[in-house]
């Protein structure tokens, strides 16, 4: 796989699979049925990524705000960004003129954990043909790519929801999980029939996880059993995602020989979650599974445990 992303994909035709750089785009802006999406958001300012979208933005790309366009209505109890009703997205994503052929583009100022959110999404809605751009609005600007203030019009687009290429993991199902952990139920050598159990991992930083530090979430600590993976160990020091083998070696560490598909991403709200399973798609491990309402969800209710300190190990 090319850090670009162009390389041929199935049948022989070129692909944008995950990750595009920005020569690569750059040879994409002002092309036919191509959508680029200015993903920049900030958690305690809300608006100020359309303010610097109205300011400057790659041209030709639409802004996709994370509250209004890439999550749906919250009800108190499904997590601060719950994934949106699925047709809705696809009006959105008609109204940006995205056809079933289109390229898809997103990129952020924040070392790719939003964008990743809008690449994900695309995929849940079984539209393969999406990539982030590595390094962002920052490495664009340092290459010296062109900037506007226009706010383009497209046509309507047709995109239509396919089969998901990217799985999920309800609430219950998490519930379930921890508690069949912690009551250890299961007679010996079970597990082996059954097949390997669901691993959880928290992509938020340490000390959230290890409960040391909650700026965000009412509640400090993380969902008993999952081990941590910070969502920016997928980068190196120039906030690029590492090589796709750096990441299969580092990913192979947490699975300790299981599948991927064991995995259950989650974070704060299911946004930078999805980050790693970008890094996961890089490093062609498939199969990991999001869970949507990820630790906002979950202390919801108070009566769910919770968990502090390192993971054990």
């Amino acid at each position: 796989m090319t850090k670009s992303g162009l390389g041929p994909a199935g049948g022989g035709s070129p692909q944008l699979d995950g990750l595009l750089d920005v020569p690569g785009l750059l040879a994409l802006v002002g092309q036919p049925d191509v959508c680029i999406l200015d993903c920049r958001y900030d958690l305690l300012r809300a608006e100020l990524g359309l303010e610097q979208y109205r300011q400057a933005h790659i041209p030709g790309a639409f802004f996709a705000h994370l509250d209004r366009d890439l999550s749906g209505v919250k009800d108190g109890g499904n997590g601060r960004h719950p994934l949106p009703e699925p047709q809705a997205l696809v009006t959105r994503l008609r109204s940006w003129g995205v056809r079933s052929t289109t390229r898809v583009i997103a990129y952020d100022a924040s070392e790719s954990s939003f964008a990743a959110r809008a690449w994900w999404l695309l995929r849940w809605l079984g539209h393969e043909r999406v990539a982030v751009l590595d390094g962002g609005w920052p490495a664009w600007l340092a290459a010296g790519g062109p900037t506007s203030t226009r706010e383009p019009v497209a046509e309507p687009g047709d995109i239509v929801r396919r089969p998901a290429l990217q799985a999920t993991v309800s609430l219950e199902s998490v519930v379930a999980l921890v508690q069949a952990a912690q009551s250890q139920s299961r007679p010996q050598g079970s597990a082996a029939a059954a097949g390997p159990a669901r691993r959880i991992v928290d992509a938020r930083a340490p000390d959230r996880y290890e409960g040391r530090n909650e700026t965000v979430d009412p509640v400090a600590g993380h969902i008993p059993g999952a081990v941590n993976r910070f969502w920016k160990l997928n980068l190196d020091e120039r906030g690029r995602f590492k090589t796709p083998e750096q990441l299969h070696a580092e990913y192979a560490a947490i699975l300790a020989g299981l599948p991927a598909d064991v995995l259950v991403l989650q974070c704060g709200s299911g946004v930078t979650a999805c980050h790693d399973l970008l890094a996961l798609h890089l490093a062609r491990l498939p199969g990991a599974a999001l869970f949507p309402g990820s630790w906002s969800q979950w202390v919801a209710d108070p009566s769910r445990p919770v968990a502090l300190g390192p993971a054990p190990g």
